[in-house]
C-alpha cells in the first residue's frame, strides 16, 4: 500500500511539473507572440512630383513615388503620400521660382488627408525630392502636425545631382530624439529603369 501511495505521489509530481513546464512554454510562446503583435508598423511618407520633372520628362508617376512604392513592396509598411492643397502642375521652370519662393518664406502649404494612428508606427521612411536644398516646404507642414520623435526615421530622396542636401540635418533639428538609419539619394531618372539600389 505505502508502494502504491509512493508512486502515486511521484506520478503526481511529476504531472505537476509537467503541467508547470508546459505552463512555461505556453506563456513564453504567449508574451512572444504578443511581443510580435505590440511591436510598431512601418510607415512610408512621401511626397511626390508627378507633370514635368528634370531629366525624365513628363510623367504621370512622380519619381519619389516609385521609390516609395519599392519600399512597400519589400517592406510591407502602409504609405501616405503628401498631397499638397496647391496644384504645382506648371512648366519645369516656373515651378523651381515657385517653390524656391516657398523656400525663401519659409512657406508652409497645406496638405490633404492624415495618418490615422501615427502611434502604431515605429520606423517611418521619409522621402521626397530635393527642392532648393532640402524636401519641398509642404512635406514641413507635415512635420509641424506629426511629432516622429522616438521612432526610427530613415529618410530617401530623389534628385538629379542634389544627392541628400540638407533633409538628414533638417530632420535631425525637429526630431532629436529620433533614431536615425543610414539615409538613401537615387537620380531621379534611374527609378525609371533601376530599382536595384533601393532593394540594397
Amino acid at each position: 500500500m505505502k508502494r502504491v501511495l509512493k508512486y502515486t505521489s511521484m506520478m503526481v509530481s511529476a504531472l505537476m511539473v509537467s503541467a508547470a513546464c508546459n505552463g512555461s512554454v505556453k506563456s513564453s510562446q504567449q508574451k512572444e507572440q504578443a511581443s510580435m503583435e505590440s511591436k510598431g508598423k512601418i510607415l512610408i511618407v512621401f511626397f511626390s512630383h508627378a507633370g514635368e520633372n528634370y531629366g525624365v520628362g513628363n510623367v504621370k508617376v512622380g519619381n519619389t513615388k516609385l521609390v516609395a512604392d519599392q519600399i512597400q513592396k519589400l517592406t510591407g509598411g502602409d504609405e501616405f503620400e503628401i498631397v499638397a492643397e496647391k496644384s504645382y502642375d506648371m512648366p519645369y521652370n516656373a515651378l523651381t521660382k515657385l517653390v524656391k519662393k516657398e523656400a525663401e518664406n519659409n512657406e508652409k502649404p497645406d496638405f490633404k488627408g492624415e495618418v490615422n494612428d501615427m502611434d502604431q508606427y515605429e520606423t517611418i521612411f521619409i522621402g521626397g525630392p530635393v527642392w532648393w536644398g532640402t524636401y519641398p516646404q509642404v512635406m514641413f507642414t507635415f512635420f509641424d502636425k506629426y511629432d516622429l520623435n522616438g521612432k526610427t526615421i530613415i529618410p530617401f530622396t530623389t534628385h538629379e545631382g542634389s544627392e541628400l542636401g540638407n533633409v538628414v540635418n533638417d530632420l535631425k533639428k525637429l526630431y532629436p530624439n529620433a533614431t536615425f538609419k543610414e539615409a538613401m539619394s537615387i537620380y531621379g531618372h534611374e527609378t525609371r529603369n533601376n530599382l536595384s539600389k533601393v532593394d540594397k
